[in-house]
């Protein structure tokens, strides 16, 4: 296996910071983090002590990237969409699905099992497993979702797709205020996968039911659910009120105005919060017509809308994301790890293995420089990304 020896950037470890520091990677692991050179005979990487060595970030909602989608139910797309993230820093995500046609979900499931299966390489982002966004939704607030394909929560199709899926699915979207809501958020709960609240139209005490059902995540906040109101605090109200729900947010600028990241932030602190993309096909792409769960999607500058004006997922690169969570709430580079890294990863089970920089951890490494650009990536101890400059000053 590779051995690489990163020297002289500020390591952000688990449980401090480093300044020029070293971090060894070996099989694929981290196997040493700390102030002085390790024997090794590593490939080094000499950087700077304005560089930053963080966790790989963890994309628990994205749709796709550079043409891909996971709803193609192809190894390619799953290829591509592989390859293509650790540019922004993302060395594993959850593979998320569209609102379709039964036979159409099944089909991306299973293709995603086969892939995590037999195709998902060290040196391109892991895929984690499924997050199923839909399609047990509210009408109401369908968003980008076909709300042709809306259908009421229904156990037994769930488990018909978790066995398609074997066993893969780790994160379920859905409205717990429609029919069978909370008994499917019960089931939920009971074998392990996250239940998320999005695309809901509940009022504040459904949304309490639900979290003692057992909700423990919000999806895309503020987006796709019954807004905050004073007499009614609604989806937003209530996940921002409950500490054991941790809250997705897509910090584009565009989805959520700057100062209700803030908002949330204030509320939530980086502790409940995680930094997602829910990227489409779009993403690394140009202006265009394309395609999201059987609608066309126009993409215009850093916005993606429906005909009716809309929005229909992002064009948003995690990277960025940590980038705008910095300047739209003030918080340190730490916090914003936790956002993008340490909470996904703890809310997925996964803190063993990924998360934080720590030895023995997968070595899921990104290295920003001093304008918080990608560098370096690495994936499970697989060099994944290098901007041309790096390669140039490396030593052997």
């Amino acid at each position: 296996m590779d051995q690489f020896l990163l020297k002289n950037a500020t390591i952000y470890a688990e449980n401090e910071q480093i300044q020029r520091g070293y971090l060894l990677i070996e099989n694929g692991k981290i196997a040493y983090v700390g102030p002085t050179p390790p024997p090794s005979n590593a490939k080094e990487f000499e950087l700077s002590i304005h560089d930053c060595v963080l966790p790989g970030f963890i994309d628990l909602h994205i749709h796709g990237a550079a043409g891909a989608d996971v709803m193609d139910a192809t190894v390619k797309a799953l290829q591509t969409m592989a390859s293509v993230l650790p540019k922004e820093g993302t060395t594993s995500f959850l593979a998320t699905t569209m609102t379709a046609a039964s036979s159409e979900i099944e089909k991306a499931v299973k293709n995603v099992a086969n892939y995590m299966a037999h195709d998902n390489r060290p040196g391109e982002a892991e895929v984690l497993g499924i997050h199923l966004e839909g399609p047990f939704l509210s009408p109401k607030r369908a968003g980008a979702q076909h709300p042709r394909n809306i259908i009421k929560p229904d156990i037994e199709l769930f488990k018909k797709w978790q066995k398609e899926a074997n066993g893969h699915i780790r994160l379920v979207t859905l409205a717990p205020e429609e029919e069978n809501g909370l008994s499917l958020t019960a089931y939920l709960k009971e074998t392990g996968v996250i239940a998320s609240i999005g695309h809901s139209d509940a009022v504040y005490a459904e949304v309490k039911e639900a979290i003692q059902a057992g909700v423990t995540q919000a999806t895309h906040l503020f987006n796709g659910m019954r807004g905050l109101h004073h007499r009614e605090p609604g989806v937003v109200g209530a996940v921002l009120m409950h500490e054991e729900v941790l809250c997705e947010i897509i910090a584009d600028g565009i989805h959520v105005a700057p100062e209700m990241v803030r908002f949330a932030y204030r509320n939530k602190g980086s502790e409940g919060l995680i930094a997602i993309t829910d990227a489409m096909r779009a993403k690394c792409l140009g202006e265009g017509q394309y395609d999201l769960g059987g609608q066309q999607v126009t993409v215009r500058g850093k916005q993606a809308t429906l005909k009716d004006g809309t929005l229909a997922g992002s064009i948003l690169k995690l990277k960025d994301a940590v980038k705008n969570i910095m300047e739209f709430t003030r918080c340190s580079l730490e916090e914003a790890i936790r956002m993008a890294s340490w909470n996904p990863a703890k809310q997925l089970g996964i803190l063993d293995r990924k998360g934080s920089i720590l030895p023995g951890k997968d070595a899921d490494i990104v290295v920003l420089n001093q304008e918080r650009e990608v560098i370096l990536t690495f994936c499970r101890g697989r060099l994944a990304y290098a901007k041309q400059e790096v390669l140039r000053s490396e030593n052997h």
